[in-house]
C-alpha cells in the first residue's frame, strides 16, 4: 500500500512538473509572439506643418492607422516657446502635428498625399487669414527615406502643374518639437461650437471626409 502511495505520489508530481512546465513553455511562447507582433507592428513618427494646428490634428486624428496625433512647434531657434512667442512670428517655429501612425495600416505615402491635399502648399507663410512664418508649408522628416519621399512627390506634384503656383513646402529634417499649450489638444472636438472652429474648420474636415472617405476611422 505504501509503495502504492509513493508511486501514485511519484505520477502527480511528474504531471504536476509537466503542466507547470506546459504552462511556463505556453507564456513564453505568448510572450515571444508578442514581442514579435510588437516589432512587426512598430509605430512610427511624421511630423507636418500645414496651418493652423487645430485644423490639420482634426484631419489626421481621423485617420485609419493613426494612432495620436499632437500639436505643437519646431523649426525654430528659441526653447521651449509660447504660442505668444511663437505667434509672434519672431521664434522660426512652425505650427505642426506630431502623429504616430501605424506604417502596416497607413504608409507615409497616404500621409503625404492628405497633407498635400488638405492645405495650399504654393502660400509662403500663409493659410487663408492665417499669415506669419509659423503657419508656412513643411514636411519635417524623421528619416531619409521620408525625405526621399517628401520631395520626389513635391517634385512629381509640381511637374504635373497640380496647382495653379509652385508649391513652397519645406521640407527639412526634423529636430526638437516641443508640446504646445494644454489647451491646444484636440482642441476642434473640444470646441467645435466656437465661430473658428464653424466657419474654418468644419468646412475642411468635411471636404477632406470626402476626398479621403475610404482611409476614415469611421465613415461618416
Amino acid at each position: 500500500m505504501i509503495r502504492f502511495m509513493m508511486f501514485v505520489g511519484t505520477v502527480l508530481f511528474s504531471l504536476s512538473a509537466c503542466a507547470q512546465t506546459a504552462t511556463t513553455a505556453g507564456a513564453e511562447q505568448e510572450a515571444s509572439f508578442n514581442q514579435f507582433e510588437n516589432k512587426t507592428r512598430k509605430m512610427e513618427l511624421a511630423t507636418f506643418g500645414n496651418g493652423c494646428f487645430w485644423c490639420t490634428e482634426a484631419i489626421f486624428e481621423n485617420l485609419k492607422g493613426v494612432q495620436n496625433v499632437v500639436s505643437g512647434y519646431t523649426g525654430g531657434h528659441v526653447d521651449n516657446p509660447t504660442y505668444k512667442q511663437v505667434c509672434s512670428g519672431t521664434t522660426g517655429h512652425a505650427e505642426v502635428i506630431q502623429l504616430e501612425y501605424d506604417p502596416n495600416v497607413i504608409s507615409y505615402d497616404e500621409l503625404l498625399e492628405v497633407f498635400w491635399k488638405t492645405h495650399d502648399p504654393t502660400t509662403p507663410n500663409r493659410q487663408g487669414n492665417d499669415v506669419g512664418p509659423q503657419y508656412r508649408s513643411a514636411v519635417f522628416y524623421h528619416s531619409d527615406e521620408q525625405r526621399e519621399k517628401a520631395e520626389k512627390y513635391k517634385k512629381e506634384l509640381n511637374e504635373a502643374g497640380a496647382f495653379n503656383a509652385p508649391i513652397v513646402t519645406e521640407i527639412t529634417a526634423f529636430d526638437k518639437f516641443y508640446l504646445a499649450e494644454n489647451y491646444h489638444q484636440n482642441y476642434y472636438d473640444l470646441n467645435g461650437n466656437q465661430p473658428y472652429c464653424h466657419y474654418v474648420i468644419r468646412p475642411k474636415l468635411e471636404k477632406f471626409e470626402k476626398v479621403f472617405k475610404d482611409k476614415l476611422k469611421v465613415t461618416p
